[in-house]
């Protein structure tokens, strides 16, 4: 077993038919990439469905393993592609004339709905001046955050979120290749833990299996560390902060929200949404109250303090529980 080898790396897909659960962009994109005069791509979807796995499959179809150094630009684009990398950089790459008779240079953007949009403004003046012999592929999350001129020059496939089978298949496949040994009483939660953890990203929970390995958590398969160690509350905490909810108490709930040491929100959102089915809340008032967790996930992805957003959620939650 080998542990510093990134999982993710070591059991990336390497052909067509190892990307799972996305049949239709797939099959679209062997047909589409039988001519090399294909128009630029962007790839849209969930997180760790595939979409990067895709993009670096279809660059080793054209290219060589020795041309990969210096005709394939991947970047991640969320902190790397602003105006100086554009200008710079991708202009110098995009420019150079360092390939024979009918081969192609690649530009993989990862994340490219993150890149502002005067940014976005310049890159889509880049691709319309590139010649054809450059293919840019673009991978994003949300494609409404991607301008229309760019959109209007690329063929668009919807990778979907992988189905909880799938996920636990592939973790299951790695173990058994790892030689792990997961006790058999406990099979079924941990995988059903890890998939959680997830959210449906294949790669985080590869990443988490990994991790949990790394720190001797599934020799002694301990469910309730790898909770905590992937940004989670532990199950005693959890219940004690149910139980103060369903008291409506905010001043318990308060203590034992300042009491976690290291607080993510967005997993500690995540688990308050799992758990609203056992707590008593008037149904009338639950439309509202899902509406105000989207606002309060919404501020803390714009830099809002964290302790008081949360604090905010929980009054909101003990205020919509029956009487």
């Amino acid at each position: 077993m080998s542990i510093e080898i990134p999982w993710v790396e070591k059991y990336r897909p390497k052909t067509f038919s190892d990307i799972i659960s996305q049949n239709i962009a797939i099959n679209n994109i062997k047909e589409f990439i039988k001519n090399p005069d294909m128009p630029h791509m962007i790839f849209t979807g969930p997180a760790g469905t595939g979409k990067t796995s895709t993009a670096l499959i279809i660059v080793k179809n054209f290219l060589k393993k020795e041309e990969l150094r210096t005709n394939l630009l991947e970047v991640n684009a969320s902190d790397t592609v602003r105006m100086d990398f554009v200008r710079n950089v991708l202009k110098n790459f995009v420019g150079q004339n360092i390939l024979k008779d009918g081969s192609l240079k690649f530009v993989i953007l990862d994340e490219a709905d993150n890149i502002p949009g005067q940014v976005q403004q310049a890159l889509r003046r880049i691709i319309e001046k590139a010649s054809t012999n450059v293919k840019f592929i673009l991978l994003c999350n949300y494609i409404n955050r991607i301008i229309d001129p760019i959109i209007s020059r690329c063929a668009v496939f919807r990778f979907v979120n992988l189905p909880r089978e799938k996920i636990v298949e592939r973790l299951k496949y790695i173990v058994v290749k790892e030689k792990l040994e997961i006790p058999k009483d406990q099979s079924k939660k941990f995988y059903e833990l890890l998939f959680f953890i997830s959210g449906g990203d294949l790669r985080k929970a590869i990443n988490t299996l990994q991790m949990a390995v790394a720190l001797e958590l599934v020799d002694n398969l301990d469910l309730n560390e790898i909770l905590k160690i992937s940004g989670f509350l532990g199950e005693k905490t959890l219940e004690d902060l149910v139980n103060a909810l369903k008291n409506k108490d905010f001043t318990k709930s308060k203590e034992i929200l300042d009491s976690i040491e290291t607080l993510d929100s967005r997993s500690f959102i995540r688990q308050l949404i799992e758990e609203l089915s056992n707590i008593d809340i008037d149904p009338n008032k639950l439309p509202s109250l899902r509406s105000f967790i989207g606002e309060i996930d919404y501020r803390i992805s714009q830099g809002a303090n964290e302790q008081i957003q949360i604090s905010a959620l929980l009054a909101q939650i003990i205020d919509t529980i029956k009487k």
